[in-house]
């Protein structure tokens, strides 16, 4: 059997890259907003900062799923991608009206499905290439 490193094509494990720093990213955000929270108030700024890097990781991985769509034939990436995005960038907007009824709930809902699609990703290769069999 070939390894599945040797299986999985460069935008796939671009794909993988992308998806990791925004898991990261999106699961420093509690922090921030906790450190906020606890009256330190630099915390906002971090958080505000914190949702500019997470959004923007965010299209970059929606633009990354596109190219695997496009090489691997498997679109299930950007559409998971596409439905964390929009969640995110609705998010964004409630954190900056003040509509903190929306942005708490949505927030952990966001990070929670971004966990389940980074675990999606990395669980299994995402081409449609069939296994080699040693003779």
């Amino acid at each position: 059997m070939v390894a599945e490193a040797e299986r999985l094509r460069p935008s796939e494990w671009i794909l993988r890259a992308v998806v990791s720093a925004h898991v990261v990213a999106a699961i420093g955000q509690p922090v921030f907003a906790g450190v906020y929270m606890s009256g330190d108030y630099d915390g906002l700024m971090m958080h505000s900062t914190g949702a500019d890097v997470v959004t923007s990781i965010g299209y970059a991985q929606l633009v990354v799923g596109i190219v695997v769509w496009a090489r691997s034939r498997r679109s299930w990436p950007f559409w998971a991608t596409a439905g964390v995005v929009a969640a995110e960038t609705v998010q964004y907007f409630a954190g900056l009206w003040g509509a903190l009824w929306l942005h708490f709930p949505l927030g952990v809902a966001t990070v929670v499905a971004l966990v389940v699609l980074f675990i999606a990703i990395w669980s299994r290769p995402l081409s449609w290439q069939k296994e080699v069999r040693d003779a």
